[in-house]
């Protein structure tokens, strides 16, 4: 395939990250290059002129009829949807129709690159993907790090000798424009209503999610399953690998499929029951419930790759964590200050606060999304010793809280983190877990995180 697009006619249909880096792994093979895009030029800025300058073709606005008709393959970026019409006339019309995954994925099975480690889920994909990373480049491994998360996997194509393995995060908008990527592990962790404004139902948000099992080999590949979840395991039968689950509870909510192996969480840790291997978990980037699940998820993916006992020990001990989740800026005073800014509804807050046996300080608040925020204060309580509010639905805050806990008008972020190094004391936590976007005073979560972290470490 590496010289079967020279000379080819290719449409690139939506132009943000994945899509620009599908584009120019088809320029490095030869293809002729049409890129389509709903925004204009003026607001694709640079990728226009970087496009023009490589003399792809740039089509803005609507598609015009036939022109995806007339191409020898297109490919769709993830917030494209491939029911749209235009879509639908290329493929009836014999034109093949692919995501930027599939595309990356035929180059690199093509280079011989094909030890692919494939996640998803509704939560916790992208901690699972950084923390599977961490574990295989301890294990001496090139490993690449992306799709969903960060960099698209067609970057890794470009190189494809690079790698001796891929770890790739995958949303169900992915997994609907593949046909033959097949990875060595594939990971289910959860499975919850989400996207519905995409699909009809849960029913066909999970069989998208399930498309990650279909291509595998019972002779080579291997799944890993969440199996307290029942969604996940009615997923997992059309898995045809042997399967391995991992539970919080060691009480798998359905029998079938029958489970090749088990990681079930304990004390300080978990055990690969099926190895007789037991891990321990003391690292902060990885405290509750729900890290325990990422990092029994991620354990069974190296440890069935090959990876040694003792690399994924290491892995997780040094697993850095992910920027704005949970992320552990510093302690000082014997005070553990916490930025989860990526908490931008109620629900992200709850795992929070789940990670922590109590004497929180909350700092919350900003553009609303409309959710009662009655929830995080039931899990708040026994454990939250004070809520610091800020942004424009700071006085809904205070209203949910009036009766639970003291409350701190702040406004601000900086007057937040200022009242917060008066108020706590040593073996407190301070915890940035907003529950509300950021988009009241900041330019977005990780801005509003960044600013957290610069005036933590200015204290």
């Amino acid at each position: 395939m590496s010289t079967s697009l020279s000379g080819r006619k290719v449409a690139v249909f939506g132009l943000a990250k994945s899509g620009v880096a599908a584009l120019r792994l088809l320029l490095q093979h030869g293809a002729k290059v049409t890129a389509l895009d709903a925004r204009s030029e003026d607001a694709l800025g640079d990728v226009a002129k970087e496009l023009q300058a490589k003399g792809v073709t740039l089509v803005t606005g609507a598609t015009p009829p036939g022109l995806l008709t007339r191409q020898d393959l297109v490919v769709v970026s993830p917030g494209v949807p491939l029911s749209l019409p235009e879509l639908e006339a290329a493929r009836t019309a014999g034109v093949p129709v692919c995501g930027e995954i599939e595309l990356a994925w035929r180059f690199l099975e093509y280079a011989g690159a094909t030890r692919l480690l494939g996640i998803t889920g509704t939560n916790g994909k992208s901690t699972t993907t950084a923390l599977t990373g961490e574990l295989y480049a301890k294990g001496g491994q090139r490993t690449f790090v992306g799709g969903n998360l960060g960099r698209p996997l067609a970057e890794a194509a470009v190189s494809p000798g690079d790698w001796d393995a891929l770890v790739v995060e995958l949303s169900s908008f992915q997994l609907e424009g593949i046909h033959t990527l097949r990875p060595l592990g594939a990971a289910i962790l959860n499975l919850t209503p989400d996207h519905l404004d995409r699909y009809a139902d849960q029913g066909e948000y999970g069989a998208a999610k399930a498309r990650i099992f279909m291509n595998q080999d019972a002779g080579r590949d291997f799944a890993v399953v969440n199996a307290d979840d029942a969604a996940v395991m009615t997923l997992a039968a059309s898995a045809r690998v042997p399967v391995y689950g991992f539970s919080l509870t060691g009480r798998p909510v359905v029998d079938a499929p029958k489970l090749a192996g088990l990681a079930l969480a304990q004390d300080g840790g978990f055990r690969l029951e099926f190895a007789g291997e037991d891990f321990t978990l003391t690292n902060r980037a990885l405290r509750g419930a729900h890290n325990a699940q990422n990092a029994m998820a991620a354990a069974l993916l190296a440890r069935l790759g090959g990876i040694s006992r003792d690399a994924v020990q290491a892995g997780l001990d040094s697993y850095p964590g992910l920027p704005h989740r949970l992320e552990s800026v510093r302690v000082l005073d014997g005070v553990e200050w916490v930025n989860d800014s990526k908490a931008t509804n109620v629900d992200s807050v709850l795992v929070a606060l789940r990670a922590f046996a109590g004497d929180v300080w909350l700092i919350a608040g900003g553009k609303g999304k409309g959710a009662p925020y009655a929830p995080m204060v039931e899990a708040g309580q026994g454990k939250v010793k004070g809520v610091l509010t800020m942004g424009q639905d700071a006085d809904a805050l205070a209203r949910a809280y009036a009766n639970e806990a003291p409350v701190h008008a702040c406004g601000t972020l900086d007057a937040a983190v200022a009242k917060a190094r008066g108020l706590a004391k040593a073996g407190d936590t301070v915890l940035l877990s907003p529950a509300c976007a950021s988009y009241d005073q900041f330019k977005n979560f990780e801005d509003r995180g960044d600013t957290f972290k610069r005036l933590v470490g200015a204290l």
